[in-house]
């Protein structure tokens, strides 16, 4: 699990034995929220021992109490309760796929000069961004380019530059990442080695290329460039679509990197990057697909092409009889859902002009365009997008969409003139 917990300086292995028999016997109460307490106690030391942090802690917590519950109670086998659940419960919080394998990770830490040891290390040195230590490491022990995290990712070194399926609190991209991944493939780092992650197969390049955190610093593309210059694949041996992976990940920018150093495009990944030469050429003359392209392909491509604000490859497939009204990706949304969010307005007035349904709700959140624009412009979106969201708001206000009074009463929206301009209809100055 890549939402793992953090192993606290010097671990002790008897100190997590006491901690499964504490659950066993906490199951075996019979209190409905002992398991529940149990947890967050355990979580609560870590965070006064300043290894988790209060948010992770309440993300962690309901994670853990499920497992426990599942794997101590079990659905239709009565109540277990066995020491060696307790224990494979506290090994998978960990990152761990048994307890043995998590004891033996144990042991290895506990030893200061032992590889393991090392390796944490130099995890620890790539994620904070400290290249000396890195460079101490892998010159005091060469194996560590090549050595393999114990944790059921099985990542490399090079895979942490990623920020990406690996542990959630090391997921973290330093300013200086790029350099730092000049050093490990300096050191011999293999560039196309594969992680377990997401079910494995997971390469450097694919993780680096589907990353929010190396993208909000930055560092993507350059990071993307140099591992392409070391030799990366970027369509790899299991046929995956990097493009694709990309566009599935929100991940625009780096997808129309991938198409320009030439990534495969199908008629799904070439609407997605706005390629609209690649689009015409998977239909004949008479508007029908070429039998290299499918109508999911092309589905698909019209909520990428929505999401990503490509309004002229909207244009093509919306003349090639795709729905303005139709449901697509990932929560029955329309498409004017997509380019409401991403604060594309060109693409936004295209979709009104065609007639798109302003009041559409989506099956997941119950929401509207409307209330979708909103959302991205509260997270907040890049700067540089932020005042798109006004005129899109403007736009669809006029269209003539529900205005909710408790969007009129956000605190944030209040206290912002223009937004508050926008929805009542009047046009951005």
């Amino acid at each position: 699990m890549s939402d793992a917990l953090p192993v606290p300086p010097r671990p002790n292995l008897e100190h997590y034995k006491k901690l499964a028999k504490e659950l066993v016997k906490a199951c075996k109460s019979g209190e409905c929220d002992a398991i529940r307490s149990w947890t967050e106690q355990w979580l609560e030391k870590l965070v006064g021992l300043q290894v988790l942090t209060p948010d992770f802690r309440h993300h962690l917590a309901q994670q853990i109490e499920k497992l426990a519950r599942n794997k101590l109670l079990g659905s239709g086998r009565g109540r277990q309760c066995a020491l060696a659940d307790a224990q494979f419960v506290i090994a998978r919080a960990h990152g761990f796929a048994s307890w043995p394998k998590f004891s033996k990770r144990l042991e290895a830490l506990a030893r200061a000069n032992s590889l393991v040891s090392k390796f944490e290390a130099a995890v620890d040195a790539i994620v904070s961004g400290d290249s000396a230590t890195l460079e101490k490491l892998l010159s005091e022990n060469p194996q560590l380019v090549r050595a393999r995290s114990t944790r059921e990712h099985r990542s490399t070194l090079l895979h942490y530059v990623t920020a990406n399926g690996v542990e959630d609190f090391r997921q973290k991209t330093p300013k200086n990442i790029v350099e730092i991944t000049k050093l490990l493939l300096k050191a011999g780092a293999d560039v196309n080695a594969e992680s377990e992650a997401y079910g494995g197969r997971s390469t450097t390049l694919g993780l680096a290329a589907t990353s929010w955190h190396p993208e909000n610093v930055g560092v993507q593309l350059p990071l993307m460039e140099v591992l392409i210059a070391h030799g990366a694949i970027i369509d790899g041996p299991d046929l995956g679509n990097a493009v694709n992976g990309c566009l599935h990940n929100g991940r625009g920018e780096a997808a129309e990197f991938f198409a320009r150093r030439g990534g495969r495009l199908d008629l799904e990944g070439a609407a997605g990057v706005g390629r609209l030469d690649v689009v015409k050429s998977f239909f004949n003359e008479d508007g029908s697909l070429k039998p290299n392209a499918t109508m999911a392909q092309l589905k698909d491509g019209f909520a990428w092409a929505c999401e990503y604000g490509r309004t002229s490859v909207v244009d093509f497939l919306l003349q090639k009889g795709i729905e303005v009204s139709g449901r697509v990706k990932h929560h029955g949304q329309t498409g004017l859902h997509w380019a409401a969010c991403g604060g594309h307005v060109d693409t936004v007035k295209l979709l009104l002009e065609r007639k798109a349904p302003v009041d559409a709700k989506d099956d997941a959140w119950d929401n509207t365009p409307l209330g979708w624009a909103l959302h991205a412009w509260g997270n907040p979106p890049p700067e540089s997008k932020h005042g798109r969201y006004y005129e899109v708001v403007a736009l669809l206000v006029a269209a003539g969409t529900r205005v909710e009074p408790e969007w009129l009463a956000d605190e944030n929206v209040r206290a912002d003139s223009r937004m508050v301009a926008a929805l009542r209809g009047e046009k951005p100055g």
